[in-house]
């Protein structure tokens, strides 16, 4: 909207409400009654009126629009409480129309569907013939359908989150986009990163270490760590088609934050699963403590803090949310084995805990406190402006926390960014409920991990996030995973 400078209030075309609804103004604008009209000026320069009343009509139309067609939450910051309220269209909160259409599939490299995966059972296609998740038919992922969102700031610090599968007035378009179902591999033969469950040596995880094969700490089947961002990125893009390949991605990780949150209505992720109220028919809980509760000691001393899982542990779920538990053979030692649960979220396994994920479209400035003492946090959503160097071609989000602790609050801002700006009285089970962690000893540009390692506990979760680590880093509990945007 606008005004001219005569006065004329000039609006765009409303939503809900087609121009040839509107009578015909010939250019004189002069004879125009802007007490108890609205005129609205069309591209090609010609004008169409409304009178005041209709327009107020229409506003509130547009608002039954969107209260009919997008569901969301309501975030109340002063609020300590995890468990939020509920907006939009509460039928849509339990017919959930987009994250029911998560689903599992095998994509190939040029970025086409070969098959869908049965939605209870991925040992079967979704036509019932028998499946190949070995990398054979192409890499195990989970579509996420086109969609749209909208980050609203009521007040600092009160938000909602709405999405919608329709286009509503103020929406960001989020394109059809591929996860991969497992904390990523890689196929060593050709350095592509993969998502497979592949017991063969040329998907060895780990470091590769092939001392471990044959032995209960073995590598084989499990995800790849070791390996930096920049080298992430390159061997997801060793599948080719441009940048669509990629590791896991800021713009991918707080989409599927916000459709978790929105589905259960709990910014605590490692909340006891409870699923479906059979009274109210809203999701409730959220996944279990997740891959989280190992003990540090136990764990250095079994493998080096390598991964332990093999991938597809939790495929039992298929297409579904929840957690399943996992054996770990001497974990505890020679004889002493050690029960851990795994979360699945819509056919995606470990969406916290087991391993670090390094993602991409991310970098934080940091300077020493004798420098400036700032964090300032920069991405993209462009996968072709990705560096591990620059942030040149980012957008800054605003300033991180300059200490360590469980997150109160998080920026937020017009893109819905999910790290934190307030660490201060925030905890385990208040607030966001996940920890951030940060190294601000010297002035260097720093990558984000997310979703915390195996012996974290409570402080991991889907935006427990550290700044820990420069791009260039490696560690043994540090994967990421495979996506196609």
């Amino acid at each position: 909207t606008g005004a001219s400078s005569n006065g004329i209030l000039l609006v765009r075309p409303t939503f809900g409400m087609k121009l040839s609804d509107l009578d015909d103004v010939d250019g004189n604008t002069t004879t125009f009654d802007d007490t108890e009209e609205i005129l609205i000026k069309k591209t090609d320069g010609t004008y169409r009126h409304i009178s005041k009343d209709r327009f107020l009509n229409v506003l509130n139309n547009t608002q039954y629009l969107e209260d009919t067609y997008s569901y969301g939450i309501l975030i109340d910051g002063q609020n300590s409480s995890p468990i939020l309220t509920r907006i939009g269209n509460l039928e849509l909160h339990k017919i959930l129309p987009i994250q029911s259409n998560m689903k599992g599939c095998l994509l190939l490299d040029d970025g086409t569907v070969n098959y869908y995966l049965k939605s209870n059972d991925w040992k079967k296609k979704a036509d019932g013939s028998a499946s190949n998740l070995t990398g054979a038919d192409g890499q195990v992922m989970v579509e996420i359908p086109e969609y749209y969102v909208k980050y609203k700031t009521l007040g600092y610090p009160k938000y909602e989150v709405r999405i919608s599968d329709r286009q509503l007035g103020g929406y960001i378009f989020k394109p059809k986009r591929y996860i991969s179902a497992y904390k990523a591999s890689l196929q060593r033969s050709n350095l592509k990163l993969s998502s497979v469950i592949n017991n063969d040596a040329d998907f060895r995880g780990g470091n590769n270490n092939a001392a471990y094969d044959g032995t209960s700490k073995t590598f084989l089947g499990r995800p790849v760590t070791q390996v930096n961002l920049t080298n992430f990125r390159t061997y997801a893009r060793n599948r080719g088609n441009g940048t669509r390949w990629n590791c896991m991605t800021y713009d991918l990780r707080k989409s599927l934050y916000w459709l978790f949150v929105i589905e259960y209505a709990n910014l605590n992720s490692q909340a006891a699963v409870v699923g479906l109220n059979s009274v109210t028919g809203f999701r409730e809980g959220g996944l279990g403590n997740g891959m989280t509760t190992a003990n540090g000691t136990e764990w250095n001393t079994f493998n080096g803090y390598y991964p332990f899982v093999p991938c597809g542990a939790s495929n039992s779920l298929a297409n579904g949310s929840g957690e399943v538990s996992y054996v770990a053979t001497d974990f505890g030692g020679t004889g002493v084995n050690r029960t851990f649960t795994i979360p699945r979220y819509r056919g995606i396994e470990s969406p916290f805990g087991d391993i670090w994920e390094w993602t991409d479209g991310i970098l934080i400035d940091i300077k020493t406190d004798a420098s400036g003492g700032t964090s300032k946090l920069y991405t993209t959503a462009d996968a072709a402006k990705f560096s591990s160097s620059s942030f040149a071609d980012y957008i800054y989000r605003g300033l991180l926390p300059r200490t360590e602790g469980y997150i109160k609050n998080i920026l937020f801002g017009e893109d819905g960014d999910i790290l934190p700006n307030n660490v201060v009285g925030g905890g385990s089970t208040t607030y966001y409920c996940d920890n951030f962690w940060r190294n601000i000893t010297a002035n260097e540009i720093k990558g984000v991990i997310f979703s915390g390692a195996a012996h974290d506990g409570s402080a991991a979760g889907l935006v427990s996030a550290s700044t820990n680590a420069a791009p260039s880093s490696t560690n043994t509990a540090y994967g990421s995973r495979l996506c196609f945007v």
